[in-house]
């Protein structure tokens, strides 16, 4: 087998070992986060209803400024996409009335670009 599927399938083991654990309600609903190489998504699910109540993805946020790969890491101290994405989520739950959540990582290890959506969500107003 080669490295890559290996480590997709580790982290689909990690990820049902944290479903099988973390449920959502309406009154406390799942904020899972799914990352990808270009993009990061969050969504707050009620899993007893099997429904999405509120869905945000990096697109959404508007960059400051073009930057090229070699001034990503400056770029990154100035203005992170993850914590505004945390933000920007946190607000609209705000406007469905929802103020605690119970985090879903989604198999990723907790730190990088997951921390850095977290930590902007606890700064927009959610409670984990």
């Amino acid at each position: 087998m080669n490295k890559e599927k290996i480590k997709l399938e580790k982290r689909n083991r990690r990820r049902a070992k944290i479903r099988a654990k973390v449920k959502g309600t309406l009154d406390c609903p799942r904020f899972s986060v799914f990352r990808s190489n270009k993009n990061i998504f969050a969504q707050l699910i009620d899993d007893n209803a099997g429904k999405t109540l509120v869905s945000v993805h990096s697109q959404e946020i508007k960059p400051k400024a073009k930057v090229s790969d070699a001034g990503k890491k400056e770029a990154r101290v100035q203005f992170s996409v993850e914590a505004e994405l945390g933000k920007l989520i946190a607000k609209k739950a705000e406007t469905k009335k929802i103020k605690q959540v119970v985090f879903d990582r989604g198999g990723y290890k907790y730190h990088g670009r997951i921390k850095a959506v977290a930590d902007g969500a606890r700064a927009g107003g959610l409670k984990f």
